[in-house]
């Protein structure tokens, strides 16, 4: 009897698929809306003025070609980092971008891609680049995260 729930087990966690997403981002996403969050930090991202304008921005150029390849429409938020981490922790986005780096205060409430490009601060100081993903939500972070290491940035 002991053998057969093993089994019955083994044979449980070979159909599930690794990484999952809980919230199903991945899933929801892919053929639909990809909810993104925009905090102003040029040249990674950019507000135009007046009511309606797309953002702008080399980040808003990564985002918009990953959500081409998982055939899915951009439906862009502004806003102040803050405000975003908040609606993404909420899961009201589903992506959250604007000049993060990896030393970013978020990185406990947000899930931080692997740096997608390195460039020099102000300072003088290297800076790896992130975007911000829901936590747990590792489908949707593996296959953003595949996107930006082929991105020829």
């Amino acid at each position: 009897m002991a053998g057969g729930a093993l089994l019955l087990l083994a044979l449980t966690a070979c159909s599930t698929t690794i990484p999952t997403d809980p919230d199903d981002t991945l899933d929801r996403v892919t053929g639909g809306i990809l909810r993104v969050g925009v905090s102003p930090s040029p040249p990674w991202t950019d507000l135009p003025d007046g009511t309606g304008a797309e953002p702008t921005g080399t980040e808003v150029e990564l985002v918009a070609e990953f959500a081409r390849t998982i055939d899915a429409e951009v439906q862009w938020a502004a806003g102040g980092e803050e405000e975003l981490i908040g609606q993404l922790e909420r899961g009201k986005l589903d992506l959250v971008i604007g000049g993060l780096t990896a030393k970013s205060p978020w990185a406990d409430k947000a899930a931080l891609t692997y740096r997608y490009t390195e460039t020099t601060g102000p300072d003088g100081a290297k800076e790896l680049h992130v975007m911000a993903a829901p936590m747990g939500e590792n489908a949707f972070l593996v296959e953003l995260e595949g996107f930006l290491l082929e991105a020829d940035l």
